[in-house]
């Protein structure tokens, strides 16, 4: 890729950065962090996401991230190195951000969270579009996610959420039907990505100060973190295992409906139960509606269960 560095599109600017279109031609998923491509716009973005969120997390997410922020000693002025987070973060918890050109197959990010591993994108949104984006970036990655991987509690959940991945290739490589494995398959991923959204992505948990954020989505919007927990738009309820897995959720707005934890470990009972309501077949007719499950996701499942 030595043509970048006379690239005409410059910096790694989320869907316009010539590094991330080579390697996905290339089909390159795992990839390395070309550090020196960030450009200043890019690491501008990164200062005006961090100094307008740090308020917000001071007075809005649990204590658990306020701690990971301090312990992986991010920089507010630029763009992190994944080295260094990852040097800060391993002891910790064993967990490591691994820089990725796009989307993660279904099976493949929940495989690399069962071997502690996080898919990170390195591209940053534009610096002139800072409040929405509908992918991920660095920003909500870095400072979003992999803070809260720096406790070890919360960590151990991550890794659970692994072991039920596997355990659904447990499930349909017994099936001799390939229609019914798709079809059964459809379903457990729709009923696993909505646990996560509403739990790793969108959490909220009741603390002894109140109702704080934990999901990573909130933690890395401006302007939904606040409006999760105090806004009367909000439905917010104890998690309940049997509505999450039949809840759909769209992702261009913000969020109606919350739910609640008590703990890490109360999260880690929760993602046990769900492989024990997996094991009995409680997935394997959710409700239809969104997330849509595409054939690529599927398939890395089918994959991985030959």
């Amino acid at each position: 890729m030595n043509s970048l560095l006379n690239s005409p599109i410059a910096g790694l600017t989320t869907n316009h950065s010539t590094f991330i279109d080579e390697a996905k031609a290339d089909n390159s998923l795992f990839i390395h962090q070309p550090y020196e491509l960030y450009s200043d716009e890019n690491h501008e973005a990164w200062r005006e996401l961090y100094v307008r969120m740090l308020p917000y997390w001071q007075k809005y997410a649990n204590e658990h991230f306020i701690k990971g922020i301090q312990s992986l000693c991010l920089d507010p002025e630029h763009v992190p190195r994944l080295e260094e987070v990852n040097r800060f973060l391993c002891p910790l918890t064993g967990f490591k951000a691994h820089a990725v050109s796009g989307y993660v197959p279904a099976y493949e990010f929940f495989n690399c969270l069962r071997n502690r591993e996080f898919p990170t994108t390195i591209t940053i949104r534009d610096h002139n579009n800072l409040d929405y984006l509908p992918e991920p970036d660095i920003f909500h990655d870095i400072a979003g996610h992999v803070p809260m991987h720096t406790d070890p509690a919360f960590a151990d959940a991550l890794v659970r959420f692994g072991d039920c991945a596997n355990t659904a290739i447990g499930i349909v490589s017994e099936l001799k039907s390939e229609t019914e494995r798709v079809r059964r398959l459809s379903s457990i991923i729709k009923a696993m990505a909505r646990f996560f959204w509403f739990t790793i992505e969108f959490g909220l948990m009741q603390t002894s100060s109140g109702l704080k954020v934990y999901g990573s989505g909130l933690l890395s919007s401006h302007g939904e973190i606040k409006h999760a927990v105090i806004s009367k738009e909000v439905q917010r309820y104890p998690i309940q295992i049997g509505w999450v897995i039949n809840q759909s959720f769209e992702i261009d707005h913000y969020q109606s409906l919350l739910f609640s934890v008590d703990s890490f470990a109360h999260l880690f009972d929760l993602v046990s139960a769900l492989e024990v309501w997996m094991k009995e077949g409680k997935l394997n007719n959710v409700a239809p509606g969104e997330p849509h499950i595409s054939e690529t996701d599927i398939r890395s499942f089918l994959q991985a269960a030959k």
